[in-house]
């Protein structure tokens, strides 16, 4: 956009924006796991808190957080982006036994884990 360009609202504008507030203002529909497919987790971490989505077929299972612990503060970030891991793990351990499972992490240093 300019200053000397005069911004046109076009249909197409107005039906983008329908749909994001649509988007915006419904809750996302939670699907119940199927024992046939895989999983995919998708974690992350920061210095306030550890987070995972469990999805399947591109749909979400479910989603989970926590706070970090005092200790857990102290951590060096590729501790904290395992721990979201291993968080996600074990919490979803009966919906991940006997599946496939694809995990997804934004830290490089992880992907070389064995």
């Amino acid at each position: 956009m300019r200053k000397s360009v005069k911004f046109e609202w076009t249909d197409e504008c107005e039906q983008s924006f329908q749909e994001l507030k649509k988007r915006l203002t419904t809750a996302p529909v939670l699907v119940i796991p199927s024992t046939d497919e895989g999983f995919v987790i998708y974690s992350d971490a920061s210095h306030q808190g550890l987070g995972c989505v469990l999805m399947q077929n591109g749909r979400v299972v479910t989603y989970a957080s926590r706070q970090l612990r005092n200790h857990e503060k102290n951590y060096p970030t590729h501790d904290l982006e395992l721990a979201a891991v291993v968080f996600a793990l074990k919490l979803w351990r009966h919906y991940l036994y006997g599946a496939r499972c694809e995990i997804y992490t934004d830290h490089k240093s992880l992907k070389y884990l064995d």
